[in-house]
């Protein structure tokens, strides 16, 4: 398979694959925690649609054609970044965060569960401090972490 993709904007087309990745991706990264917290898959293409579209722009990664991952966005705020597990570790989740930062070049913030440590383990080599540690709101109410990027 090739490594090559491209970043491009959402579309409405992308609902389907999009939705199914975002699934999928948390099912393997957490896999405890999606079977103890979460929800019907109904439910995630509810909150994708009405949540996470409305309030957010939202970058795609494609390769062959295919979404393998994606980026929602509030300002300086990355409200998700996903990667199809099958297309990690190819650049492809470094390229999102390069591509928030030219968003919003002297600040970029996340949040992440503390479970996901691969997640934090990504952050943290992409130049990311972990500077606050919480609980994220309900539905999850889990231990989280807030990170941020600053322009030295």
């Amino acid at each position: 398979m090739s490594d090559e993709f491209i970043i491009r904007e959402y579309r409405n087309e992308d609902f389907d694959a999009v939705t199914i990745l975002w699934r999928i991706s948390r099912e393997k990264s957490i896999p405890e925690f999606q079977l103890e917290k979460g929800h019907f898959f109904f439910e995630d293409r509810d909150y994708f649609q009405k949540q996470i579209v409305k309030n957010n722009q939202i970058w795609v990664v494609e390769s062959q054609n295919y979404p393998v991952g994606f980026m929602a966005m509030n300002n300086d705020f990355v409200d998700q970044l996903y990667i199809d597990p099958d297309h990690q570790r190819r650049g492809i989740g470094r390229s999102l965060l390069n591509l928030a930062r030219e968003r919003s070049p002297d600040h970029v913030w996340l949040y992440t569960l503390q479970v996901n440590t691969s997640a934090r383990e990504f952050y943290e080599k992409n130049g990311f401090v972990a500077e606050k540690f919480g609980i994220s709101p309900p539905p999850e109410s889990e231990p989280d972490v807030e990170y941020h990027w600053r322009r030295k």
